[in-house]
């Protein structure tokens, strides 16, 4: 959200994520406020290196351009210290002198030159190659052009590169000579005046431009670079483009308002699979080790600050490793044993209500859209008033049509969820059955405690959160507004009241803090809505095999608006560029003219033989894929190179199977009669550049093992100190077998048995300081190859 904003008065706010210069996300238009509240959230993998993330808050306007209010910009470098925590930031004025995004690729070289007479002058050698990842003007590709000058204190010679149209990589290969130092005999009058200790303070400038035609010219970048760094030597580099000295500087930076922002930001090197064997080894057996305290995962999430730190890429590997479910099931039944009472089972935040919530939000994501999304389209499309709060309804509100209203949208997500059954992903389910039985198991007395174990997950922590969130769980685009979300809490509150076990008998309903919903809720004793909630988490905790949905119905994978080039299938078709809606399901890929309706073109998954990026240079455009099947190729172009990354992998994830897929592609177009990545003249030719290698091979959980694996050492190494602590304590409970001292410094862990801890504690200390060294000599080995003023790293700032 923002806060005082200017101008001081009620505007249209939205807000932008971006890349350097490239948008990547924007929030929903927040009307009449001057302190927007947007409570959107954005994950995202970032697909290329940047400078900097930024956050710009725009001032809607209706008949001219949005205006940009201010921006945060934070370092690559300078996220780590905000990753995890909220802060309000200052906006900071929009000034183009920083806007900046791209690196040049410069060769320099002070030559020596004898003149007629003898004497010795210098001259300075300037060729400007290249400029990779320059920003997007409007939109569309820039016209860049460079300036090169030689400036000094009393000299400033400049000169200028010819005008590169459309492209954000401009290929200049343009060579600038300078005289730096004059010959003694030099007698014409001059200028400027140039002493030999004046090389100490020349520096040669390299400003990018767009040029603007009929409109000033917009400034892309600059660069500075001391000549006396040459000698007598050539100088080859990459140098990222740099905001002017005078950039973003503001006296007036307290009065536009703030924005608060939680970052949560990773960085993970990956090293080769083979590297993690020890550990992933070790946390996958945890579900075996007696007792499970004891295993390596139960430990990790001990020592973590935040459980769910250690929750995510747990999870998620043993997803990914069929390791899930009995790891649930044994810090499930720990959890019991300190249940006392079976009204308060699965309710608090354990290792294993964690574990649960994370694998619900991963493996139920379909189940999810394919259970709420049109109801809840509906509600957020159409809102019918639901305000049932004596206190706050509105003059003119009737309350008993309210309370129709919200009964009709209850009774439709209920009966959706009811009937949702066959839907249910499998792992929830055997997930579910280990639950019920452990609960049954713990307390056999009690006849409804094996129901409201299962719904304590499935409707509590589930659909309630779900419904009351539904931009979270990718439901609806956006964070509905106020009137919109209130139906939504309150159809939430109904949720999770129909779906505890027992929740409709009166004494239940006698403790509600809300009298109106007391008074809701009588029209909801039935025996048939207790019976129906009955049934369905029979179901959902059964496990017999049920049909699975996706043999009536296919999974809807991804959708969204993009750009395709006209295929030109007919002889008088036009090849631009047009925008098209496009949708991927586990059966095919189509493109329509709008959202919703038939589509235009259709692509068998079966079909498809190869998805990869596509040169820029084709079509002088950015963020473009190429999708090969039987016909001509389909080139594509998404909005950002998130967005393009995404769909890339959706796509080759959806594809891995077919038995047709091309190991050599084009990453070039066929154009006037060539390929121009290899230039041969046939368009049958078979491709010139290996595909790129296989994607993780699971169509709806998208999980990378070894990746999940380093951030589980990331998160072992971080709390080192705890571990060491964890293992003397271990280590003083073996020896000293007397009472208990409290309190101590590590009354806050389980230890069960401090023996097995204790080796399982030595394993993993010692795993991952093996690993630490490997990612020394690897670091080691990364920089010596890529050495500073490469293009993979470009030199940043001045060069000294």
């Amino acid at each position: 959200d923002a806060k005082h904003l200017v101008p001081n008065k009620m505007r249209d706010f939205f807000c932008t994520i971006n890349l350097d210069q490239e948008e990547v996300f924007r929030t929903q238009v927040v009307e009449k406020s001057l302190s927007p509240y947007f409570g959107e959230e954005f994950y995202f993998e970032i697909p290329r290196t940047f400078q900097w993330l930024s956050f710009y808050i725009y001032d809607k306007s209706v008949l001219q351009k949005d205006l940009r209010i201010g921006k945060v910009s934070i370092k690559k470098e300078d996220l780590c210290n905000y990753t995890g925590k909220e802060n309000w930031f200052m906006l900071q004025p929009v000034d183009s002198n920083s806007e900046v995004q791209g690196k040049v690729h410069l060769e320099l070289k002070l030559n020596e030159l004898i003149t007629d007479n003898g004497s010795v002058c210098q001259q300075l050698v300037v060729h400007i190659k290249e400029c990779h990842g320059l920003p997007l003007i409007n939109g569309q590709n820039c016209d860049p052009y460079a300036t090169v000058s030689l400036v000094g204190p009393s000299r400033n010679d400049q000169k200028k590169t010819k005008v590169k149209k459309k492209t954000s990589n401009p290929q200049f290969n343009e060579t600038f000579y300078f005289e730096v130092t004059r010959s003694s005999s030099y007698t014409k009058k001059s200028q400027f005046q140039v002493e030999e200790e004046d090389i100490e303070k020349l520096e040669v400038r390299v400003d990018l431009w767009n040029n603007g035609n009929l409109v000033q010219d917009v400034f892309l970048g600059e660069i500075k670079v001391p000549v006396k760094v040459l000698r007598n030597d050539s100088f080859q580099a990459w140098y990222l483009l740099q905001p002017r000295e005078n950039g973003n500087k503001s006296s007036k930076t307290d009065d536009l308002g703030s924005l608060r922002l939680n970052i949560c930001y990773t960085e993970d090197c990956v090293l080769p699979s083979e590297y993690y064997t020890s550990l992933r080894n070790l946390l996958l057996k945890s579900s075996d080790v007696q007792p499970i305290s004891a295993s390596a995962a139960y430990i990790l999430s001990e020592v973590c600050r935040d459980k769910y730190d250690a929750v995510l890429p747990l999870v998620r590997l043993l997803l990914h490793h069929h390791k899930l479910v009995p790891f649930v099931a044994a810090v499930a039944e720990l959890d019991l044993r300190d249940t006392q009472e079976a009204n308060t089972i699965f309710r608090g935040n354990s290792l294993a209500t964690r574990c649960v919530d994370e694998m619900m939000k991963i493996v139920g994501k379909h189940y999810l859209k394919v259970t709420l999304k049109p109801v809840i389209d509906e509600i957020c499309e159409s809102p019918k008033p639901c305000e049932i709060d004596p206190i706050k309804l509105k003059e003119g509100d009737n309350v008993e049509i309210n309370m129709e209203n919200l009964r009709y949208y209850v009774d439709k997500v209920f009966r959706e969820i009811v009937r949702s059954s066959i839907s249910c992903p499998t792992l929830m389910c055997d997930v579910f059955y280990s639950l019920r039985h452990l609960a049954a198991k713990r307390f056999p007395n009690d006849p409804h405690v094996q129901y409201s174990a299962v719904s304590s997950f499935v409707f509590l922590r589930f659909f309630a959160v779900a419904v009351v969130s539904p931009h979270t769980f990718h439901l609806r685009p956006h964070h509905p507004d106020a009137q919109t979300s209130r139906t939504l809490t309150l159809i939430s509150k109904a949720i999770q009241t129909l779906g505890s076990w027992g929740s409709l008998t009166k004494s239940k309903l006698s403790s509600f803090k809300e009298t109106f919903m007391c008074e809701f809720f009588k029209t909801f004793q039935e025996e048939k809505f207790t019976e129906s909630v009955k049934k369905f988490l029979d179901d959902v905790s059964s496990t017999e095999s049920k049909e699975p949905s996706g043999v009536s119905e296919p999974v809807h994978l991804k959708e969204g608006e993009m750009y395709k080039r006209a295929q030109g299938r007919t002889r008088i078709g036009k090849k631009n560029f047009k925008k098209r809606w496009f949708c991927l399901t586990s059966r095919e890929f189509t493109y329509h003219k709008q959202q919703d309706k038939e589509p235009i073109f259709t692509i068998p998954i079966k079909n498809i033989l190869a998805v990869e990026k596509l040169d820029e240079s084709s079509f002088n455009k950015k963020n473009m894929f190429q999708v090969l099947h039987g016909e001509k190729p389909l080139y594509i172009q998404a909005n950002n190179c998130v967005e393009a990354s995404e769909w890339i992998e959706a796509l080759c994830r959806v594809t891995r199977c077919n038995q047709k897929r091309l190991s050599f592609y084009h990453p070039s177009a066929f154009l006037n009669g060539s390929w121009l990545c290899c230039k041969a003249t046939a368009e049958s030719t078979a491709g010139c550049a290996r595909c790129t290698a296989d994607v993780p091979a699971d169509t709806q959980i998208e999980i990378d093992g070894d990746r999940e694996t380093e951030r589980i050492y990331s998160l072992f190494t971080i709390n080192r100190s705890k571990l060491q602590k964890l293992e003397e304590a271990c280590g003083s409970i073996a020896v000293y077998q007397g009472p208990r001292k409290e309190p101590d410094d590590y009354s806050n862990f389980t230890i069960e048995d401090s023996v097995a801890t204790f080796h399982t504690l030595q394993q993993i200390i010692d795993i991952v300081e093996k690993l630490s060294e490997s990612h020394e000599k690897y670091q080691k080995k990364r920089s010596s190859s890529a050495k500073y003023g490469s293009e993979e790293n470009p030199i940043v700032g001045k060069v000294s």
